[in-house]
């Protein structure tokens, strides 16, 4: 795989969610990375949408096989 990565970050309230969202809209090779967690998913989150849910033991197996970038 290839590209650019592109990272956005701010505080709380600075627009993050309605900038990805734009961005997202004006071209469809732009990707929104889906971060993945141990925690358990919060009422109304998705699989796969909001994070990936799995439990700390494949998480920890993940990390040791190199699958993340950070």
């Amino acid at each position: 795989m290839s590209g650019n990565l592109f990272i956005v970050c701010a505080p709380s309230g600075a627009g993050k969610t309605s900038l990805v969202a734009e961005l997202l809209k004006t071209d469809e090779k732009i990707k929104l990375s889906v971060s993945y967690t141990t925690r358990a998913p919060r009422s109304g989150e998705l699989n796969g949408r909001e994070y990936h849910f799995v439990s700390k033991e494949k998480f920890e197996a993940m990390i040791a096989a190199g699958e993340f970038l950070e």
